[in-house]
């Protein structure tokens, strides 16, 4: 990533054109409002969504794209291209999309398709040599050295939209990665960082699904409450940023004020600070590198504000282990841990298994997969599709 490529600049004065991958979900709703908010500076060309129709309808009427494109080709029948804005075309499956995003008239790409779904759109975008604005963290989990090295190759550019990352990549900005000691990812907690133990076993979908600070989708939300998404994002982390596994840790900071921290070889410690509100790395994000005025939160300086920190409890939560893990051994282990947790929180959430189930289930599968250091695409694809397997058998036991 280039921390100081030069600020984006419209075309002959126009707006530049954004592609808006998942644009129903809480990113893609957020980014809508910062690209209405920017004066014109931006402009919704593309909009896509899995199978919220009503959603994506009152969107496209809202911001009038150049393309919709509904990726379920089933949920799409219920679409009538009739309902959609004058000028507005209707595109259908994800090989519709993939050609979309690769459309020379888009300037920049924010993926947003939640799980092992956004790899693909990802992926299209930057074989097109396209400016990236990532929050799709399963792309680098599941594929990251091929992402990496298929940005290098066509000179594409991600920049993290994870509050996490984004809170990295602004701290960097105070020194080079080779001056960094260690990378420390804040967790909130999620709603059971005071559980015990025994209370976690018979925690319940609805109980999960109580952010205490964020305001998320089902599946995050969820894998904040396991602490997956931190597992998750130590290895987004360790390709986005070059770092040994051993130099990324976690510390649990319930207020999510402090993002994230970068602590230099000489021990300054650089953390980027904000009320929780996911506009701001979006629209950092957007604007890279210039900072402008934005809609996002602001801080209330007359009020007192306390920070806690404290380190995970690996007990309680077994997941940020297996995000360390999975960081070490690169490979195939991103993707099966990835897969595995996906369909894991799936079963939880139609009750077939337990919430302390989920990462127990993640642990065996990880650790039976048949692990490759440096897989294809394809052996990416295919250990997903096997671990997703293996945790419906073991649901089913």
């Amino acid at each position: 990533m280039d921390s100081f490529a030069p600020a984006p600049t419209s075309p002959a004065g126009g707006s530049l054109n954004v592609a808006i991958l998942g644009s129903t979900g809480s990113v893609g709703t957020s980014t809508l409002e910062v690209v209405a908010a920017s004066g014109g500076r931006f402009a919704p060309f593309l909009i896509a969504a899995h199978r919220n129709i009503p959603r994506l309808l009152d969107q496209a009427r809202a911001c009038r794209p150049r393309h919709v494109v509904v990726v379920d080709e089933t949920a799409a029948v219920s679409l009538d291209p009739a309902d959609l804005p004058a000028g507005t075309r209707l595109s259908v499956g994800p090989a519709a999309l993939d050609d979309l995003v690769q459309s020379p008239e888009i300037d920049r790409v924010v993926a947003a398709i939640a799980g092992a779904a956004g790899l693909r759109s990802t992926w299209a975008a930057l074989e097109a040599g396209k400016t990236v604005a990532l929050a799709n963290k399963e792309t680098l989990v599941m594929a990251g050295p091929l992402v990496m090295r298929l940005a290098a190759q066509t000179g594409a550019r991600i920049l993290p939209v994870d509050s996490e990352h984004s809170a990295i990549h602004q701290a960097l900005r105070a020194g080079g990665i080779a001056e960094v000691e260690r990378i420390v990812l804040t967790a909130s907690g999620g709603p059971f960082r005071t559980w015990s133990a025994a209370a976690l076993s018979s925690a319940t979908p609805e109980q999960a699904l109580r952010h205490p600070t964020w305001s998320m989708g089902t599946k995050i939300t969820i894998d904040s409450a396991t602490m997956m998404n931190k597992a998750l994002e130590l290895i987004e982390a360790r390709w986005l940023f070059g770092l040994p596994a051993e130099r990324l840790a976690v510390l649990v900071h319930p207020q999510s004020i402090v993002h994230s921290l970068v602590e230099f070889v000489d021990g300054s410690v650089i953390a980027q600070l904000s009320p929780p509100d996911m506009k701001l790395p979006i629209q950092y994000a957007l604007y890279h590198p210039e900072r402008v005025p934005g809609i996002a939160r602001r801080f209330d300086y007359s009020l007192p504000v306390a920070l806690e920190f404290e380190p995970p409890d690996p007990v309680r939560f077994p997941a940020v282990r297996l995000g360390h893990e999975a960081a070490a051994r690169g490979g195939t282990a991103g993707a099966v841990l990835n897969a595995a947790n996906e369909e894991a929180v799936r079963g939880f959430m139609e009750g077939a298994i337990g919430f302390t189930d989920i990462a127990a289930i993640c642990a065996r599968i990880l650790g039976e997969h048949s692990f490759q250091a440096d897989p294809a695409l394809d052996d990416i694809r295919r250990l997903d599709a096997w671990a997703r397997q293996e945790v419906v058998k073991w649901a089913c036991v």
